[in-house]
């Protein structure tokens, strides 16, 4: 069972969102809407894109890692964790 599935609900509903968002992004493009407004969009689509990223870190830390932990393979979880924690930085 993936350790989000409490979180399901809410990252599905923050999804639909962000999809509208960039939907949205789309429009104004087509529509040549000014610059800086699109750009504002991009940087709440990128924000929202980040709580979602946030949300599932947090599930895979304290399901995922914490399990790998206690049955000893904490390294090899570790490891990855701090793979992908560096890509969500970027």
């Amino acid at each position: 069972m993936a350790h989000y599935e409490r979180d399901k609900d809410d990252l599905l509903r923050r999804l639909r969102k962000i999809e509208g968002q960039v939907r949205g992004l789309q429009r104004m493009i087509e529509e040549d809407r000014y610059c800086v407004d699109v750009l504002n969009q991009v940087a709440a689509v990128k924000a929202a894109l980040g709580s979602v990223g946030l949300i599932l870190l947090e599930g895979h830390t304290r399901g995922c890692v914490t399990r790998a932990i206690k049955e000893g393979e904490g390294d090899a979880a570790i490891k990855e964790l701090m793979e992908v924690v560096e890509k969500l930085a970027k």
